[in-house]
């Protein structure tokens, strides 16, 4: 018993170093680390109280109300760990389906800082490159509009960063008033339509964000492909989970 709580307390520090250095090295703080940060702390308490809480439990057990607590609260834990181990997979086998041949490619926007793009902006923006590269027949969209906070649209940083590293400025298409991935998808389909580019395209956005971008896609009557970008493992975990939630809000139909 000493050994596992030794090792849940572990897991606990493990979980909060994770999801705190976002926070501390680029100020980020969303729904994602905000959720790793409280399951850290709380495996935290139990590797330190395991004795107290398991005294507690025992206590409540002995009551008709408490076995009922006990097992609603049991119930909700294993039914997100499954439900987030379901989506994992699903976002695993999602960047799994790669294009054939000169796909168009849709590249979904990011933040831009002033008028630079961001890492995670940056790592698509490399990955297109590379595509592009190998692929001198297909064309791209570039989809992002402009935020409060960014000099310049999303979609015209893109075209900047591409056109600088060599890409011709006749395969590239901006559209830049999309302010969500259901946007980003909708909007381009527009312009897909209007200029005949068929309706297959490569989606270039981080690996973990591939899975509920193929859904959007799907339903505006895209064929999609994944063309992921690698994201820095301290990012990951941070935005792994937060796209848990966003799967969930897509399948619930929340904008």
């Amino acid at each position: 018993m000493q050994f596992i709580r030794i090792i849940i307390f572990l897991l606990g520090v493990i979980c909060v170093l994770l999801f705190i250095l976002p926070l501390i090295t680029h100020q980020i703080l969303n729904i994602g680390n905000a959720t790793g940060l409280i399951a850290g702390i709380l495996l935290i308490l139990y590797g330190v109280l395991a004795r107290t809480i398991h005294t507690k439990v025992h206590i409540l057990w002995g009551s008709v109300l408490g076995k009922a607590l006990i097992g609603i609260g049991s119930a909700v834990i294993v039914g997100c760990v499954l439900l987030a181990v379901i989506i994992s997979f699903r976002m695993i086998r999602t960047i799994q389906t790669k294009p054939t041949g000169d796909v168009m490619l849709l590249v979904l926007g990011c933040q831009v800082k002033g008028t630079n793009p961001s890492l995670m902006l940056t790592e698509r923006l490399e990955t297109a490159k590379k595509y592009l590269d190998e692929h001198e027949n297909a064309v791209c969209i570039l989809s992002g509009g402009q935020g409060e906070d960014e000099g310049i649209s999303e979609a015209e940083c893109m075209y900047r960063y591409l056109t600088e590293h060599g890409i011709s400025k006749e395969r590239l298409i901006k559209e830049a008033r999309s302010t969500s991935t259901r946007e980003n998808i909708q909007y381009s389909k527009d312009i897909m339509q209007k200029q005949k580019l068929g309706n297959k395209v490569a989606i270039v956005t981080n690996e973990f964000h591939e899975y509920r971008a193929f859904q959007i896609a799907k339903k505006q009557g895209i064929e999609p492909y994944a063309e992921p970008a690698r994201t820095h493992w301290w990012l990951f975990p941070t935005y792994l989970v937060r796209e848990w939630y966003g799967v969930i809000y897509e399948k619930l139909g929340i904008a």
